[in-house]
């Protein structure tokens, strides 16, 4: 596979395109964790059943960096790495306006809606706090480049508390955007993630490039 960007022992980090689903869903198509499995299986020679453990997901539109573990302690550890929130993640998102401010923080109160597949700010005490910083990095033709660094990892986070400020990220007419992109992926893109490996104790630094298409062009981030 040429989309792996980093590989040990314990664990595989991959580049995803937008479209693909990261586990198997109700749609039935093959999910990216199972081609890892693949890759692992020939790879290693592999007899029976290969452990791979999903660590964290993103949204079908939406590209960029996708962890996963090959052990099960691995997986464990991260996973305690995420909940302890040490692990630093930065995405760009092409957005339809610009925001108001050329950099702040959002807070909001997020709730998921499961039959709709989709979050919605509310007032309630249900709502699960929802945090992240972003930045207006450059002004491109048509659109607008926003740095984004989530401080949770709340359902469609990024994309509903964009809207919230009037910057609906291109293409997700999910979240208010004009139309949708010819390829049906958003304009949202998982570019780096910092963490210490749970088991070596090194600093991992992880970087994806932005996908190759027309639209992704303007940029020599």
């Amino acid at each position: 596979m040429n989309r792996i960007i980093y590989e040990d022992n314990h664990l595989i980090a991959v580049c995803k395109k937008s479209g693909e689903i990261v586990q198997g869903d109700k749609t039935g198509d093959k999910p990216l964790s199972e081609e890892i499995k693949s890759y692992l299986k020939t790879k290693y020679k592999k007899p029976g059943n290969v452990f791979l453990g999903t660590i964290h997901r993103l949204d079908r539109p939406t590209s960029g960096i996708v962890l996963f573990a090959k052990t099960s302690k691995s997986l464990s550890r991260m996973n305690e790495l995420f909940k302890n929130k040490k692990v630093q993640k930065t995405y760009y998102a092409i957005t339809e306006d610009m925001p108001n401010k050329a950099k702040g923080v959002i807070t909001s109160l997020l709730k998921k809606n499961q039959k709709q597949n989709k979050s919605y700010i509310t007032k309630s005490d249900d709502g699960k706090k929802s945090e992240l910083e972003y930045e207006l990095i450059e002004k491109l033709q048509n659109y607008f480049l926003i740095r984004v660094k989530p401080k949770t990892g709340r359902h469609h986070q990024i994309r509903v508390q964009l809207s919230s400020i009037g910057c609906k990220i291109k293409g997700d007419v999910k979240y208010g955007a004009k139309r949708s992109n010819k390829d049906k992926s958003i304009c949202l893109h998982s570019y780096s993630t910092s963490f210490v490996h749970p088991v070596k104790n090194e600093l991992i630094n992880l970087k994806c490039d932005f996908p190759k298409n027309d639209i992704w062009k303007f940029t020599s981030l």
